[in-house]
Formats: structure tokens, sequence, C-alpha cells
């Protein structure tokens, strides 16, 4: 048997090369640095204690509902209103995803809930920028390689989405890879903004959508056939299209669309779990969907408030579905082929980084 076949330790997943595309600036901060910044600029927290506000920040999160898990980011927000606290905390976020073998990772952010202090929105994603890559200069000093990108975010709820999908197009060739809208879905769906997503398809630029995580198909539905999103912001949901009580499984037909064109998935199974979207990992259509083949990626969303990493998230659905060496492969290389940096630097972190890492680490 390959040893790709034998279902890995704890110990092997931490160091498997793992590959990132959906995870909230501002849902990873330490909780130090918050304490720090918060002390700086006179914000009051729920405690000093950086053990206790972790917790806070994850009970907080674990509610079952969106709307109070969304309310935990004001604490986030508050402290990555100057540029050098963006800088930090982006600095922070690539060397935390770097120690968790993470070696392509495409990070998002709202910029305009960055500008409560008077940053410009070009100011805040500079500071995102010159973070990130100042953090993948020291986690190179430390041993480990990676690659963080940025996706810029409109809030769904706000009228800024065009001028930060024209900011996308303008720092495209600068580290920043594609946009999203983020915040409440229900309520708020996705074509509200479709003048902006058709802008981006004329300019050929990249972009996902949160969409089928608080709200059903409708959603999925409006973010694939109204708006042309390539990826799909959780897309958990889209197992309501799917009869499992018989055997094979059928597929409605948006269902079998997603499926057929390989539309990514972006799966989150903690924070869904902490939203109300599945019971638990055991419970969550992740492990149906892959054994579907739908282009399944494992993500973290906000590490913070789901007190998780990338190879926490692995940990969890190795446990829960006896994934192998081989499923966790694939979900990484789904994830790098779905990813929005050009196709030969994709195929590169493939052939170069994540398939030999695989072979070394299986064989331990």
């Amino acid at each position: 048997m390959s040893n790709l076949n034998k279902v890995p330790t704890p110990e092997q997943i931490k160091l498997l090369p793992k590959a990132l595309l959906h995870d909230h600036l501002d849902g990873g901060l330490r909780p130090q640095t918050i304490i720090d910044i918060a002390k700086g600029i006179g914000h009051e927290l729920p405690t000093y204690d950086a053990a206790e506000l972790a917790e806070w920040f994850r009970a907080s999160c674990d509610s079952g509902s969106l709307v109070r898990y969304l309310e935990t980011f004001a604490h986030t927000v508050a402290v990555m209103q100057r540029t050098e606290d963006i800088i930090r905390v982006s600095r922070e976020c690539a060397i935390d995803l770097a120690r968790d073998g993470v070696v392509y990772a495409e990070v998002r952010m709202a910029p305009e809930l960055l500008t409560e202090k008077g940053l410009t929105l070009s100011a805040a994603i500079e500071a995102i920028l010159e973070g990130l890559r100042a953090g993948e200069v020291d986690a190179k000093g430390e041993g480990n390689t990676i690659r963080v990108t940025l996706l810029l975010c409109g809030m769904r709820q706000n009228q800024l989405s065009q001028e930060v999908a024209e900011l996308a197009v303008k720092y495209r060739d600068r580290g920043v890879v594609g946009f999203d809208i983020a915040g409440p879905e229900d309520g708020f769906p996705p074509s509200d903004q479709l003048d902006t997503f058709e802008y981006l398809r004329r300019e050929n630029a990249h972009f996902t959508i949160h969409a089928g995580e608080a709200y059903g198909l409708p959603s999925i539905w409006e973010a694939i056939q109204l708006c042309g999103a390539e990826r799909l912001g959780h897309g958990v949901r889209i197992i309501d299209d799917i009869d499992l009580n018989h055997t094979p499984p059928r597929l409605g037909r948006l269902a079998a669309y997603v499926r057929d064109r390989r539309i990514p998935l972006e799966m989150c199974p903690s924070s869904n779990i902490q939203t109300g979207a599945a019971a638990n990992f055991a419970d969550h259509p992740i492990g149906d969907l892959a054994r579907l083949r739908f282009r399944v990626t494992v993500n973290t969303d906000n590490r913070l408030m789901s007190a998780t990493s990338m190879t926490r998230e692995m940990t969890e659905l190795v446990n829960a579905f006896n994934w192998t060496f081989l499923d966790l492969q694939r979900v990484t290389i789904n994830a790098l082929k779905s990813s929005f940096i050009p196709f030969e630097e994709r195929l590169a972190i493939i052939d170069n980084v994540v398939k030999p890492g695989y072979l070394a680490i299986s064989a331990k």
C-alpha cells in the first residue's frame, strides 16, 4: 500500500504543505497583539489577559448565530486603524500561517473597515501588502517559505464595492489577486452588486463570492449564474441540492452544474459549525461533497474566532472521515488549482512543494 493511502498522524499533518484560499485578516489576530494595540489607543476590551481574550472570542462565536459571530470583529477592526498596526497584524498573519505549514495563502480584507481614523482605502491596502511582504521575509528567516496574496472585500451592506473593485484591479500586479464580497448574506443578495461583478469581468479580474453559508441555494445560484463567481466562499448549502438518501446520491441541476464546472468550494468547517451550518465535523457536508468529488478546499475563515488553524481543520477532518494523505493532498491541490495566481505559478507550487512534501512526510 502506498504511504499516501495511510491515515496521517497529527504530527505529520502539522508538517504537510498547505494551501489556504479563505482566511480573513481581521479574523486571525494574535490576542496579545489586540491587547497591545488596544492599550495604546485606549480601546476597551472584555479582558486584557491573552488566554482569556482568546477564549472570549471563541465562546462568543460558538453561539450558533452568524450575526453575533460578526459582532466580535468590532474589537479586531478597532485595533487596525493605524498604518503601523495594520502592518504589524499583516506581518504576523504571514508568519503564523507559515509556522502552520501553509505555503500559499490568499488572505482577504475589506479595506473600508480600516478607514475609521482617516486612512484612505489605498493607504490601508498598501499597509496590508507591506506587512504581508515583511511577514514572508521573517518567515523565511525562520525556515518557512510562504507566499501570501490579498483579496479585497466589499461589504454587502455598504456602497463601496465598486470603488474597492477598482482598487483590486489597480493593485493586481502588486499583490492583490482578486475581489470578494463579505458581510451578512441574508437580505443582501450577490446580485445587488451585479454592476461591480460585470466591471471585474470586463477587466479580466478574478473574484469569489461568499455564498451558501447563512443563506441557501438561491444565493449560490445568483453568485454563479448572475454574477459569474469563479469560486464560492463556503458554498456549504449546495448539499441541499443533493439527495443522499438515494444510491447513488442524486444531484439537482445546480449541484450538478457546480460539480461539472469544477467550481471551487472554499469550505471552512469550524466556522460553519459555529454559525450553525453544521452540528459537528462528522456532520459537516464536506465529507459527502469530497466523496462525490466536488472541488472541495479546506480553509480557516477566522483563526482567532474559531480557535483554529489549517492543521486543526485537517486533523479534525482526518478524525471525522478517516481521510488519508491522499485526501489531504487532493484538497490542497484543489486549492492551488483554484487560486488566483498565474497558472504556471500554481503548477510550480504543486509540483515542487506540495507533491514532494507529501511523499516525504508520508514516508516517515
